[in-house]
Formats: C-alpha cells, sequence, structure tokens
C-alpha cells in the first residue's frame, strides 16, 4: 500500500508540474487520473481489516496501569534533608554520666523462687500474681502500653526500653503496674542502674539469681517491687518489671 501510494503521490506531482500551462482538455484529463489513484489508495485500505481495525478502534486504556505512568520519574523530597550530627562525644558522656551516678548491686544469694514462679506465669496478670500480688489487682489488670508511662518514680523505665506489653490495675486499693520490656544495655548494668534507683527511692532490695535468669527486689512501706533480668535473644537484655503501690 505505501509502494503504491508513494509512485501515485510522485506521478501525480510529475503530471500536475507537467501541466502547467496545457490545454483545459489536458488539465482535465489529470484530474481524472487524480481521482483514480485516490479511488484506488481508498480501495486498498479498505481491502486491510488490519489496517481498519488500527485506524477505527478505540483507544484502550487501563485505569490500573495509568497510575503507574512515570514510575521511575524522581520527586524532591518531603522536607529537606538534614544534615544535622551529633556532638563528638555526647555518646561517651552519657554512658560516663550513667557510670558515675550507679551504685553496683551486690552479688546474687540464696535460692530464686521468684524465678521459677516467674517462668511459669503465661500472662503479666499471672506473673503479678506469682509473685504476690492483691489477686483481686492481678486478676483484673487492664492491658496497654500507656501503663508504662504510669510506674512509680523510685521504678522507672530504663532510658532505652522497648516495651513489648504493658498491663495494669487502678482503684480498689491496687496500684499494679507490670511491664516487659528489652533494652540493648547489658544485664549487670541494667541491675546496677535499678539497684540504685530503687534504693535511693527507700526500697530495701535483694538479688537472687537462677543459671542466666537474675531477679532485683525489694520493698518499702506499702509497696513492692520486682525486675526479672534474661539475656536477650539477640543481645542485650529481656526484662519484666512489676511495681505494686506507689
Amino acid at each position: 500500500m505505501k509502494r503504491l501510494i508513494g509512485h501515485g503521490a510522485a506521478l501525480a506531482l510529475a503530471l500536475i508540474a507537467a501541466g502547467c500551462g496545457k490545454t483545459p482538455t489536458e488539465e482535465a484529463a489529470l484530474a481524472d487520473l487524480d481521482n483514480t489513484l485516490a479511488q484506488a489508495n481508498a480501495a486498498s485500505s479498505a481491502a486491510d481489516p488490519a489496517l481498519q481495525s488500527t485506524l477505527k478502534d478505540q483507544i484502550m486504556v487501563d485505569p490500573a496501569l495509568v497510575q503507574q505512568a512515570n514510575a521511575d520519574t524522581v520527586r524532591p523530597p518531603a522536607q529537606p534533608v538534614s544534615g544535622a550530627v551529633p556532638p563528638d562525644g555526647i555518646a561517651d558522656a552519657a554512658r560516663k554520666e550513667e557510670t558515675d551516678t550507679v551504685r553496683p548491686a551486690p552479688p546474687a544469694s540464696g535460692d530464686c523462687k521468684q524465678c521459677a514462679a516467674a517462668r511459669r506465669a503465661l500472662t503479666l496478670g499471672a506473673l503479678a500474681s506469682s509473685q504476690g500480688a492483691s489477686p483481686r489487682c492481678a486478676n483484673n489488670v487492664a492491658y496497654s502500653n500507656d501503663w508504662a508511662n504510669r510506674l512509680p518514680a523510685g521504678v522507672p523505665l530504663y532510658p532505652d526500653a522497648r516495651v513489648t506489653e504493658a498491663a495494669g490495675a487502678d482503684g480498689e486499693g491496687c496500684a499494679l503496674r507490670v511491664v516487659s520490656f528489652t533494652s540493648a544495655a547489658p544485664m549487670q548494668r541494667l541491675l546496677d542502674w535499678y539497684f540504685t534507683r530503687t534504693t535511693d527511692a527507700g526500697y530495701r532490695a535483694g538479688h537472687q539469681a537462677e543459671g542466666k535468669e537474675h531477679v532485683l527486689a525489694g520493698t518499702k512501706r506499702g509497696a513492692a517491687f520486682m525486675v526479672i533480668m534474661n539475656p536477650g535473644k539477640n543481645g542485650g537484655t529481656q526484662v519484666d518489671l512489676m511495681a505494686d503501690g506507689s
């Protein structure tokens, strides 16, 4: 088809150029030839179903693919990239401050009865009950990570704690908090830190251990706490913290 159209156009142009200044009869003959070529091209196009389908069918658009257009286009960031970096030595300074302000926990002594009881507990409420919390309070704990923010001042969360679960109960004589968390700090640092914080708050704290599991627990008038520590699977320490009373 392209060859026919190309030759026809060339021939028509040649005849038109040659027909300049021709007689009316010659011009009429040239017009007849041009019409004949146009009709031949139209007939050839009509005889080609693929061409007709291409020319006449509607353009199909897949809405699901429209959203992928220009998928590789580079977009500007939502906000400028920050070039801020922490001051040199800030981590060392924080570590030194912690070392200067904590006292070493006493060595573990005696059998760890709380360890076995803690291992049998399947929930935080059961853990609290196994460690001597009031059954009325332990059986009615509500679960929410918000309880981790409501610990008593003398038994706070460790600074880098990543809370995995928390529960608590208030009212009707209950002031119970139970929190599970992980820390990147080694167990001895946590033992020293909690020993210092709790004894500064007036608790009398003791340390027991069974295998790799350690328990730091203590009491003061109207309140008690317990911290159960195990080595983390990927390093650091896994902690269950209980505080009962204010």
